[in-house]
């Protein structure tokens, strides 16, 4: 079976292979090009040591030398080519001690995860599947290289990635994985927040987001963090047709958890700050029911930023009549804002507020009024409602 493969790719495979080593396209790359998906990168593995890679080609990167892999740089793009290998043991659960170069393709693609991500595809050779991985595409199974028990207890990451793959492709997972994949459950408490937190974030943004239940029904929540492992599971509802970022799946999933404990998961799995605050808005305004009126509109968005309403409309599947108040009043331009308010600090210093407090107050007053209002929004008429200095006080300094 012939495979479409960038000009790059096959310019870095002919190269190696012309001057005697062999090369091959490997893993996801191959795996979602027989799926027909676009792969998101292109990985190639070969016979030829880092430095003799690097000896070939002009741009090169020692991106992760030590473990055999060398980035090539071609037209501002890194391809990541890396040497046959044999893992050494796991000590922590996550990284090999050690790692042992070697000539065999087969040995390399024995130590990697999943079936479906151990073939690799040359023009020359074709498809090279040792493992039946083309099989289990075709199956639409996630299942292990080997003994699955040995696969997770090398990289208890695995187990994570077992069940985000089948999130991605709608695939069941094999009973023997699957048994596996709960008995090393325990094991993801060696596994990083950050990583963690990649592999859930990847499957939330997949085309089967409710796979999340999985995570707790194997067994993994618990060993994520004390506050992920209390979401109420079993009522878990995400559409796979909300907006694909982060920051919405994520809401859609803690929606039924307050939002101080959705901002403790966050925490806790070492989510951006920008993303904690606007699941905490999100997740606040849940379920909220939204009157039909321009003032309640208005009033609510002007608690968050626009494209977070538009995805609090998603979340709340909310209907025409909400969605047209707010086409009309973007297209009206109503203020929502201070920073779209008529009047600045410096027009309220002229009349007399003081800076500080006083004048935040005021601001935030003037606001309250042109939400209220729109057509209110004007300096000339904003400026009359500021009380005038009493008598005796001596007015702020003009600027």
């Amino acid at each position: 079976m012939d495979i479409k493969i960038p000009h790059h790719v096959e310019l870095i495979i002919r190269t190696l292979q012309k001057n005697g080593y062999e090369a091959y396209a490997v893993g996801g790359c191959v795996r979602d090009t027989l799926l027909g998906r676009v792969p998101g990168d292109w990985d190639i593995t070969t016979s030829a040591l880092p430095q003799q890679v690097k000896a070939l080609f002009r741009r090169t990167i020692d991106t992760g030398i030590q473990h055999g892999t060398v980035t090539i740089m071609m037209d501002h793009v890194g391809y990541e080519v890396t040497t046959y290998r044999i893992d050494g043991e796991y000590e922590d659960g996550r990284h090999p001690k050690q790692v042992e170069f070697t000539s065999s393709l087969l040995e390399d693609l024995r130590r990697r995860d999943f079936t479906i991500n151990a073939m690799a595809y040359s023009p020359e050779s074709g498809i090279v599947d040792a493992f039946d991985g083309m099989k289990d595409l075709e199956r639409k199974v996630i299942r292990c290289v080997g003994a699955a028990m040995d696969r997770f207890t090398e990289d208890a990451l695995r187990i994570l990635r077992a069940i985000r793959f089948s999130a991605q492709l709608g695939f069941t997972i094999e009973e023997d994985t699957w048994n596996a994949v709960s008995a090393i459950a325990p094991n993801i408490a060696k596994v990083s927040k950050e990583r963690i937190q990649v592999e859930l974030t990847k499957l939330l943004l997949s085309g089967h987001p409710e796979y999340m239940r999985q995570v707790f029904e194997a067994g993994i929540s618990t060993y994520v963090s004390p506050a992920f492992s209390r979401i109420p599971w079993p009522d878990i509802r995400i559409p796979a047709d909300l907006p694909e970022e982060k920051y919405v799946r994520w809401a859609a999933f803690l929606r039924l958890v307050s939002p101080a404990e959705a901002v403790q998961v966050l925490k806790d799995l070492k989510l951006d700050n920008d993303t904690i605050a606007r699941v905490r808005t999100l997740v606040n305004w849940s379920g909220a029911e939204l009157a039909a009126d321009p003032v309640c509109v208005r009033r609510a968005m002007s608690q968050m930023e626009p494209e977070v309403w538009d995805a609090l409309l998603a979340l709340n599947a909310c209907g025409d009549d909400i969605r047209g108040l707010t086409c009309r009043i973007r297209e009206r331009g109503d203020c929502l804002s201070l920073k779209n308010l008529a009047v600045k600090g410096k027009d309220l210093m002229e009349a007399g507020v003081r800076p500080g407090k006083e004048m935040g107050v005021m601001l935030n007053h003037l606001l309250d009024l042109v939400l209220e209002c729109p057509e209110m929004n004007t300096r000339e008429t904003l400026l009359t409602q500021i009380p005038k200095p009493e008598s005796g006080q001596n007015p702020a300094p003009r600027a």
